[in-house]
């Protein structure tokens, strides 16, 4: 929500009469001076939206302020041009309204526009999230990273490496949603306060990696070719792309690491599949490409790959994990119920990579049971069983 500046205002004065941490105002008006506000200028109020609202007679601000349970002050500053003693029957004014229910919902199987038009919303109501893109996909694809906090502590996680494992990106838009919800209304989520952790964590979210393979399962197939002619022949001429867990190209994105990347190859398909195959090298892909240069250019001192299925936490890597991995895959297992497992047979996994590389901790987390896709009646317990490891991830 936008307000326009009056002579003598102040931030601190907004942050007071909007009840709103005065930090996630200042991060949310990066460009202005905060110390030099000038009468006129747009201030962007997080955790508010604008309501229209149309004059009948007998309004008054006093009795439209009253009505709406807001301050008669927001509605002047909202209403810049408003004649606060001449109102005008049939006249349209804003009412500021505070944001207090999850505004991003899940109710059939989620696909890359859905994920733009969900992030679009968030920004939008709370401008103090930093988003970019970290690259595109085979297709062209933007590929978004959410940034949320300020703490010299960086915690990355992504999910959707697997086109049929969408079920884990609206598990992590979710999560930003409730977040920015207890940062804005000065809240908790299970009993822990969120504003603090905003101040000691950066989070970083990448909610899907391969948003071609996604659209592929949950869609079907594209009208782009070469990719529908190229898609049909690998899945041998069927259209049921339920087990395709590869980008367009046919390429396995967890298999595509240097972290004996070899090994991998080696025992999988040769050529373009719907899962499985390595590619011909590391890192050929784009969506690869991108999730790899943001960790080479970020300092992330741990990071958490969302997969399915099977309700388990992957924390090793031949031997090379530090210590903390086991101290923080415990309170991952209390938190969730989920099962932690040193060591995957498989190699040339994003944690994998990270692990070996950079010898810090990583994870790949295995949400929900059964045969991939999961279906949508799980998505509910995966979240719940996902929020503790979330949280777990912020304040270790």
């Amino acid at each position: 929500m936008e307000i326009s500046v009056r002579r003598g205002d102040s931030i601190w004065a907004y942050s007071q009469l909007f009840q709103i941490p005065l930090r996630l105002l200042l991060d949310s008006n990066r460009s202005i001076n905060p110390q030099a506000l000038m009468q006129g200028q747009t201030v962007e109020i997080p955790g508010y939206v604008t309501r229209g609202y149309q004059i009948v007679p007998g309004d008054t601000i006093w009795r439209i302020a009253s009505t709406a349970g807001v301050p008669q002050d927001s509605l002047l500053l909202l209403n810049p041009s408003i004649q606060v003693n001449s109102l005008r029957v049939g006249q349209m004014i804003g009412i500021p309204v505070r944001v207090t229910e999850l505004v991003v919902q899940t109710v059939r199987p989620y696909d890359y526009g859905d994920m733009l038009e969900d992030l679009n919303r968030l920004a939008e109501i709370y401008p103090f999230i930093r988003r970019q893109s970290i690259g595109t996909s085979v297709m062209g694809k933007t590929i978004p990273e959410i940034r949320i906090g300020i703490g010299p502590k960086q915690v990355h996680t992504n999910a959707s490496f697997h086109a049929n494992e969408w079920i884990t990106t609206p598990v992590l838009i979710r999560f930003l949603n409730e977040y920015l919800l207890a940062l804005t209304n000065n809240g908790s989520i299970r009993g822990l306060e969120m504003n603090p952790l905003y101040e000691t964590t950066t989070l970083s979210l990448v909610p899907m990696v391969n948003p071609d393979g996604v659209n592929l399962v949950v869609v079907g197939l594209p009208d782009e070719e070469p990719y529908r002619s190229n898609v049909l022949a690998i899945n041998v001429g069927s259209s049921d792309f339920s087990g395709w867990k590869a980008n367009i190209r046919g390429i396995d994105l967890n298999n595509q690491f240097p972290a004996l990347w070899e090994r991998e190859a080696a025992r999988g398909p040769r050529t373009p599949a719907p899962r499985d195959y390595a590619g011909t090298e590391p890192l050929t892909e784009p969506e690869s490409q991108a999730i790899a240069n943001l960790t080479r250019n970020q300092n992330f001192n741990r990071v958490l790959a969302f997969h399915t299925q099977g309700r388990v936490i992957y924390w090793g890597f031949e031997g090379l994990e530090p210590s903390e991995s086991e101290v923080i895959v415990n309170e991952f297992a209390r938190v969730s119920g989920y099962q932690p497992i040193r060591y995957a047979d498989s190699s040339a996994g994003f944690k994998d990579w990270f692990i070996q590389d950079w010898g810090r901790p990583g994870f790949t987390i295995e949400v929900g049971q059964g045969n991939n896709p999961i279906p949508l009646s799980q998505l509910e317990q995966i979240y719940q069983e996902s929020l503790g490891i979330l949280l777990a991830s912020l304040y270790m």
